[in-house]
């Protein structure tokens, strides 16, 4: 699943919370890069890695696809 749209949800998310990236990398266990990486949509991570951010983002999986299904629409 390529997670386009889902960079921008992610980084919605993330500055809703009021999180830099390093917050959130270190609230998902992920490296800072990979979490730049995936706001830019130049990652295209696992499941397991989508749930980990969800959780530090303290959302659901589904609002970030959702999000990003209607973000990626033309």
């Amino acid at each position: 699943m390529q997670i386009d749209g889902d960079a921008g949800a992610v980084r919605a998310a993330r500055l809703a919370r009021g999180l830099s990236q390093e917050d959130l990398a270190a609230e998902s266990g992920l490296d800072r890069t990979y979490i730049s990486g995936l706001e830019r949509g130049a990652r295209n991570p696992a499941l397991s890695t989508i749930e980990k951010v969800s959780r530090a983002l303290q959302v659901r999986v589904s609002v970030l696809m959702v999000q990003a299904e209607t973000d990626g629409r033309d």
